[in-house]
């Protein structure tokens, strides 16, 4: 699986999950929060299929894979 998320991308995701589900573990929103644990899953393995599909890339290193 390669790297294709970037430094900057992957806080903005980490941090809008984190977030996301925070406010749903507080009541503030619905279980519809729950969709934070995509970006956050996204984020920490530094990989969105989506992205993959769509040939898009914003890791800067070319050709980085994850071990």
């Amino acid at each position: 699986m390669k790297v294709n998320v970037g430094g900057f991308d992957r806080l903005l995701r980490i941090t809008a999950g984190v977030v996301l589900l925070a406010l749903t573990a507080m009541g503030t929103i619905g279980l519809w929060g729950l969709v934070g644990i995509v970006p956050l899953a996204t984020g920490l393995v530094r990989f969105c299929p989506i992205y993959g599909l769509i040939g898009l890339n914003t890791c800067p290193l070319s050709g980085a894979s994850t071990k």
